[in-house]
């Protein structure tokens, strides 16, 4: 029964899994294109401090470099991904198939399409750190325009740049990297043309998202420019109460102890990581007739290396190898045909069929819903109750207009009421339905101010009775309070800043190895040598930190461990002896107990 069971789940030709297939949750297509300025400033190296971690190296530079440093990760987690390049405000024109010679001519003066939206190849890659490490390619490329270049024509150029490549991408992205905040203080008309072209973008589902960087003299003002051509309200409900977002920290140039490079890598970072979602347009039934549409996210998953297809290495060239099932018969070898095969159950020894139609009626629970049962306080879900990863949703306007209010309205009020819903939920189809608390998260800010954590609803599958189980007895032995103060002098050493563990910074070193290897054999690089792995113990920095009350501890241990045996009563180890040979030793008979032959 158990090899029909598995092989009925293996037979995807006739139905969908039952369970949530975890690997193959819908990934959806991002597409982001930099905007990076070229100016004087932009090239210019901040100004030497005598400082090891200062920055040495222009903004124009840490931005290209962060370009590459995500096309890279990109071509290896994100295949599917599109990145494009484009400076602005460069001497040199190109957009397309025209001409760099041209000025006036050209669409959009002053506008460098390095590289193009599209899924980055190796040589885009190439060319990429080519400009980056070589100073003749950036001489000839990074040459600041000695007249102003208009952001209407950027943000123009952005947008034919998304039209013709990703019009159909549902994330489209336009990451602007400058240290101007006023590009147009003098001139209104060209001020008010890029605001309508900003709203053209914006209309087209298109975020603008801005990296700013600060002068080491002037701080960068949002409010001069860009908070006129940045929305902050969703392009798919304009009147929808936008979510409160934290604003991209404004990375500073040349500021002594701060690498321009590292906090624009985690900024971009923060917001260039593709959304994943589990299910799609999910109706959230709050009452009889009343629903909204919900996104359902995977945010906590162990990666693990994907394997896509098998390649055949038999051949002179690698090829990509096909595979073919096909159901064969015992008795003769002759291949089954599907209409030939019929599912059945054993039931009292005899076995019963059930048609496909059966079959599907048996596994149907109903369409994909979440409805929400009833509210409790926060404070009636125990800890323990965690079974399962939670799913993060977020609304949508696909199903139904004006989800997005609806939401906003349900989260804001679970959160002020410390409120939690008791869910029916059914992810998707053929999935098993399960009772599941959707519990209200606020949002987790990392130190540079990107948002962690997002905002929002978390649906937490609840244990039913089988699951749960009464802990097994167990006799604790308190450790002496000897033992506790030295362990919590070793702890304190050994803390980690602000008492928080940061799993980003331990990446996981398998997985970093595989990719490390693809990337190595995707760009024709020389292959490593040992992975880094970032979780192996800094033994020297532990014992140069606590070595001594380490040492310490451990001779306390052994102190009080023999004190306990000390206190216990001696127990017999005497071995019980023959009786002959008792009665022997008793009568005083000193005859050896073993016969030796005379010499």
């Amino acid at each position: 029964m158990a090899d029909e069971a598995a092989a009925w789940q293996q037979d995807d030709a006739f139905e969908e899994e039952e369970d949530i297939d975890e690997t193959g949750y819908k990934s959806v297509k991002d597409a982001v294109l930099f905007a990076i300025e070229i100016s004087e400033s932009m090239l210019t190296p901040p100004p030497d401090t005598g400082s090891k971690r200062a920055d040495k190296e222009s903004p124009a530079t840490a931005a290209l470099k962060c370009a590459y440093f995500l096309m890279q990760q990109r071509i290896i987690s994100n295949p599917k991904d599109m990145i494009g390049i484009l400076l602005y405000g460069t001497e040199e024109s190109k957009f397309y198939d025209e001409d760099e010679s041209g000025r006036g001519s050209l669409s959009y003066p002053h506008c460098y399409l390095f590289s193009d939206l599209d899924v980055p190849a190796a040589e885009d890659v190439k060319r990429l750190r080519a400009l980056v490490h070589q100073e003749e390619e950036a001489e000839q490329i990074l040459v600041p325009s000695k007249e102003r270049v208009s952001m209407s024509n950027v943000l123009f150029c952005a947008n034919q740049i998304f039209s013709s490549k990703a019009p159909n991408f549902s994330s489209r992205r336009l990451f602007i990297v400058t240290d101007n905040d006023d590009p147009h203080s003098k001139d209104k008309a060209l001020r008010s043309a890029a605001t309508v072209r900003a709203k053209d973008l914006y209309d087209l589902g298109v975020i603008i998202e801005l990296f700013p960087i600060s002068r080491p003299n002037k701080e960068f003002d949002r409010s001069k420019f860009f908070d006129d051509i940045i929305y902050k309200a969703s392009p798919t409900d304009p009147e929808a109460p936008a979510f409160p977002t934290a604003q991209t920290k404004t990375s500073t140039s040349g500021g002594d102890g701060i690498s321009l490079l590292k906090s624009l890598l985690s900024s971009i970072n923060s917001k260039s990581v593709p959304r994943r979602a589990l299910f799609s347009n999910v109706p959230l039934e709050i009452g009889p007739d009343f629903k909204i549409s919900v996104t359902g996210y995977l945010i906590f998953k162990r990666q693990e290396p994907a394997r896509s297809c098998y390649v055949w290495l038999g051949g002179e060239v690698p090829q990509i190898a096909k595979g073919i099932t096909t159901q064969m018969a015992d008795d003769s070898a002759r291949e089954v045909e599907k209409w030939e095969i019929k599912k059945a159950y054993k039931f009292g020894g005899e076995q019963i069929s059930f048609t496909q139609e059966e079959q599907a009626s048996l596994r149907n629970f109903g369409e994909p819903t979440i409805r929400i049962i009833g509210f409790k306080p926060l404070s009636a879900l125990p800890i323990w109750a965690s079974m399962k990863h939670p799913t993060f949703i977020y609304p949508t306007e696909e199903g139904y207009v004006g989800s997005t209010r609806v939401f906003s309205a349900l989260y804001q009020t679970l959160l002020k009421k410390e409120k939690l819903a008791l869910v029916w939920f059914v992810p998707r189809k053929n999935a098993a339905p399960v009772m599941a608390a959707m519990i209200p998260g606020r949002p987790k800010l990392g130190e540079d101010g990107e948002e962690v954590i997002p905002q929002g609803m978390w649906i937490l599958p609840l244990p039913f009775a089988d699951d749960i189980r009464q802990n097994p007895e167990t006799n604790l032995i308190t450790a002496p309070d000897s033992l506790v103060d030295k362990m919590r002098t070793v702890i304190q050493l050994l803390q980690l800043p602000k008492a928080q563990y940061d799993p980003q910074k331990y990446p996981n070193p398998s997985l970093q190895w595989h990719y490390r290897i693809l990337q190595a054999l995707a760009l024709d690089e020389d292959l490593p040598e040992q992975p880094e792995d970032k979780t192996v113990p800094k033994y020297r920095q532990i014992d140069k930190r606590a070595g001594e009350f380490v040492i310490a501890w451990g001779e306390e241990l052994e102190s009080q461990h023999l004190m306990i045996e000390a206190k216990q009563p001696a127990t017999s180890t005497l071995v019980k002896r023959p009786a002959s040979r008792a009665q022997d030793q008793v009568k005083g008979d000193s005859r050896p107990t073993k016969k030796t032959k005379p010499a």
